[in-house]
């Protein structure tokens, strides 16, 4: 629910490239021009004036940071200087600022603003232009996201880490067609920045000792303490945001468990999106029971389709299959704010499954080939669950999946029909996330029953589906697939995902299960973390152990 990869919020603000070198001008007055400007007011209550700017900023202690900057003309004009054949609304699709984060004189970060980042008049009108950075708390402006990129994602954290540095911003104008385009300077300031260190709890850093009751074996095998626990400061320094727990699962048994930021064993985690993919394992379930003849089963089997808006034969073809693996051509995609079949405008719906099955079907799209995140199918799929199988999903899931796993403390959330919301609503705990995961690793089975079949396990966890946004990704059924690589070696894993930096992974050949919960809700850099604490911490710590 909600997870996405956090692209609904991007794709409305921001689309970045990072030190590209193709992305910023050689223009030799890169250094002439010094006509922006800092602050660190809060703007929403103090207006800023010349006696406002500043030459200085402490991280990690001053509370906002803005630009002002000035230009001779508004954006657009210097837009149709790089594409004069196109018209105006053209110019404002392909086009708009593009903004360069240079720490002590060497760029660090390039982000080009999407063409949904600032109002029109701001483009077309405006010379004079304020941007927030910097604020205590979330604030949902492009200006505030392109700071947390250039710092979480582009490397600006690690580059301004301690000492001082000095930083500069360089502003200019770029049109993307077939290459990209991009202005002279229009815009320029640096200011010094001073690192202050960050107070930390040193009792959070020491290994977690693993408490009784665990209700797995304790895992007697060696990995490297140091790493984990140099994750742990991270951690409690705040450089990995929101992480809440750690487990790790080594050939059955438990490995490691930590928490953090006040959550404990028994705390039921949300989840978000990692509860999808449960619905596919009741899917098999109830296949290999025949309530559900197979995947590969139509819509039309369980709904009058032509009742429903936008119909045509094409959905009639539609296949649980193509739902289960994100390609059934319905126009629905969640990393675009404004397609119809998003997420977001299904939530104040009161009914999620009409929401999904009046959308139209994308003529462009090759049903179980073309991969499209699309929430509103999962609900679709639970619905198709809770009509087949006896005593509806939310029962037959705690029959046929939670009490043979020994898991008893969960909690659903549910759809306005008052059906299990297969999007994403359910929460267990850490240690329980691990039972799912290892039951996938055992390819089914758990203390001798087989709880899914190793067909079924298979076909999940298999790379069913090329995922468009991601050269190396693979979609199974709700599983994704990628490769980590660790000092040269490559790790194959499927996994759970959800909003906030949320995974359950299950490695194919070495023998770990990993969870992950965190909190780090919409967030560009939250799987962004996950992914450096396994590559530069997690892995190696268990690995070179083994």
């Amino acid at each position: 629910m909600k997870s996405n990869y956090l692209l609904v919020l991007i794709a409305c603000s921001i689309i970045s490239c990072k030190n590209s070198n193709n992305s910023t001008s050689k223009n030799t007055q890169s250094e002439e021009i010094e006509n922006l400007y800092f602050s660190k007011e809060d703007i929403t209550k103090i207006k800023p004036t010349t006696q406002s700017y500043k030459n200085s900023f402490t991280l990690n202690k001053d509370q906002f940071l803005n630009i002002h900057f000035t230009l001779d003309k508004p954006l657009i004009q210097s837009l149709q200087l790089l594409a004069p054949n196109l018209t105006e609304d053209q110019l404002l699709k392909k086009g708009n600022f593009q903004f360069s984060f240079l720490v002590d004189g060497k760029i660090v970060y390039v982000e080009n603003l999407n063409k949904g980042a600032g109002l029109k008049p701001s483009k077309t009108e405006r010379v004079k232009h304020t941007i927030r950075l910097v604020t205590p708390k979330q604030i949902d402006y492009w200006g505030w996201f392109m700071w947390l990129k250039f710092m979480k994602l582009g490397g600006g954290q690690d580059k301004l880490s301690k000492g001082n540095h000095s930083l500069s911003i360089e502003v200019r104008s770029y049109i993307k067609q077939d290459t990209l385009k991009v202005s002279p300077l229009l815009a320029k300031g640096t200011i010094v920045v001073e690192v202050a260190k960050i107070p930390i709890d040193k009792s959070l850093i020491p290994l977690q000792k693993i408490q009784a009751n665990s209700g797995w074996k304790i895992s007697e095998d060696h990995f490297d303490e140091n790493k984990i626990e140099a994750l742990n400061r991270k951690i409690a320094e705040n450089r990995f945001e929101n992480i809440n727990g750690i487990v790790v699962i080594k050939e059955g048994q438990l490995l490691i468990e930590e928490y953090f930021n006040g959550e404990n064993r028994d705390h039921l985690h949300d989840p978000r999106s990692v509860g999808k993919t449960i619905a596919s394992t009741i899917m098999g379930i109830a296949i290999e029971e025949k309530y559900i003849k197979s995947e590969e089963v139509q819509l039309k089997e369980f709904y009058n389709l032509k009742s429903h808006k936008n119909y045509s034969p094409a959905k009639d073809n539609v296949t649980l299959k193509s739902l289960l693996t994100m390609s059934s051509g319905f126009l629905g995609d969640d990393s675009d704010y404004d397609n119809p079949g998003n997420e977001e405008f299904m939530y104040p719906t009161d009914n999620w499954v009409k929401f999904a099955l009046d959308l139209p079907i994308q003529k462009d799209r090759i049903m179980g080939k073309d991969y499209t995140y699309f929430t509103a199918g999962v609900v679709v799929l639970g619905d198709v669950i809770h009509k087949s199988v006896p005593g509806g999903l939310v029962s037959y899931a705690d029959k046929k999946l939670f009490s043979p796993l020994g898991i008893t403390n969960y909690q659903w959330e549910y759809t306005p029909q008052g059906v299990g919301n297969t999007a994403g609503g359910i929460r267990l705990r850490a240690l329980d996330f691990a039972k799912y995961g290892q039951l996938y690793k055992n390819k089914g089975t758990w203390n001798g029953n087989q709880i899914i079949t190793e067909k079924w396990v298979e076909k999940s966890l298999s790379k069913q589906v090329a995922q468009l946004n991601d050269d190396n990704g693979f979609y199974g059924y709700l599983f994704w697939n990628k490769v980590y690589t660790v000092n040269g070696k490559e790790y194959e894993v499927s996994f759970c995902t959800g909003n906030g930096g949320n995974k359950i992974f299950i490695f194919k050949d070495i023998p770990f299960v990993i969870v992950i919960t965190a909190s780090l809700y919409n967030h560009p850099n939250a799987h962004a973390n996950v992914d450096k604490m396994m590559i530069e911490y997690i892995l190696p710590a268990i690995i070179d152990k083994q």
